[in-house]
């Protein structure tokens, strides 16, 4: 495209994305690191007090084990649905690929405070678990971590489906037959063809699961209690309870950092996959 319209016209194309991109996100990023480290004069006193005090140290502990929980749960029931959806025939696939989509479509508020009705104490599982065990199976899956990771998992399921389903789609199908004719067995081929030709997709569900899972503020606001506070909470109890905007700004920051070095760790290992390299050679 370069070459035919020159390098002039491409720049003129990609103007408008560029503009939109420096106007609603690198500048609103700006003033938020700004904020962090100004405050009539440059100082790091916003990020001194953060790390000085209990609560931020807590928030960060709760916010990365809940996120790690819910990336690897998520991530590994999406393979098993997407392991499903791709040993169907094309029209039952577009069936279940609707039928993942459709959570897609509902609103993550929704979709959390539909939650308390089948976790809360009266809820369909505790109903179900006190007519099979007695009133003694009766547990706490609201406020508290348990019912935070169930809705993480029941947002975050679709975007984990469909990279890991793109990679099952890509496996050419002849290579797992050839390892059959050899006498290899359903778990070796999966261990040793299937699951290393679809790591960059399982790697890209856990990128998108973990980001997300890292910044999400309506389902730990909704089932979660004050002991299972997430990074994305805190910065909400900063600006709109304690008004203290450069501290909510050095959060914001902490959190871009993490996910920026999460990302950067699951590149640097996608890349040193040989199987990767074996594949994309």
């Amino acid at each position: 495209m370069v070459s035919m319209l020159g390098k002039r016209h491409a720049a003129l194309l990609l103007m408008p994305a560029c503009l939109l991109l420096l106007v609603f996100f690198l500048y609103p990023l700006g003033v938020v690191a700004w904020k962090s480290i100004y405050a009539d004069g440059f100082t790091l006193a916003a990020y001194r007090a953060l790390f000085d005090g209990p609560l931020f140290s807590k928030v960060l502990t709760n916010t990365l084990r809940v996120s790690v929980i819910a990336t690897l749960l998520s991530t590994l029931a999406g393979y098993c649905i997407a392991v499903h959806i791709a040993r169907q025939s094309a029209s039952k696939r577009l069936i279940f690929l609707t039928l993942v989509m459709v959570p897609l479509w509902t609103s993550v508020l929704v979709k959390s405070f539909s939650l308390t009705v089948l976790l809360g104490d009266q809820g369909l599982v505790n109903q179900a678990l006190v007519a099979l065990f007695g009133e003694q199976a009766r547990v706490q899956l609201l406020f508290n971590g348990v019912g935070v990771i169930i809705g993480m998992i029941n947002y975050l399921l679709p975007f984990t489906v469909f990279p890991i389903l793109a990679s099952l789609l890509a496996v050419d199908p002849l290579l797992a037959r050839a390892a059959r004719l050899m006498g290899a067995g359903p778990i070796r081929i999966f261990l040793r063809i299937t699951l290393p030709l679809t790591m960059p997709g399982v790697m890209a569900a856990t990128l998108m699961a973990m980001t997300l899972s890292l910044g999400m503020f309506v389902t730990p606001a909704l089932l979660g209690g004050r002991q299972d506070m997430m990074m994305a909470n805190l910065v909400d109890l900063y600006t709109r309870q304690i008004l203290d905007w450069e501290g909510a700004s050095a959060i914001a920051m902490v959190l871009l950092a993490i996910s920026g070095a999460f990302i950067l760790m699951l590149l640097k290992i996608q890349s040193a996959n040989p199987a990767q390299k074996e594949h994309t050679a």
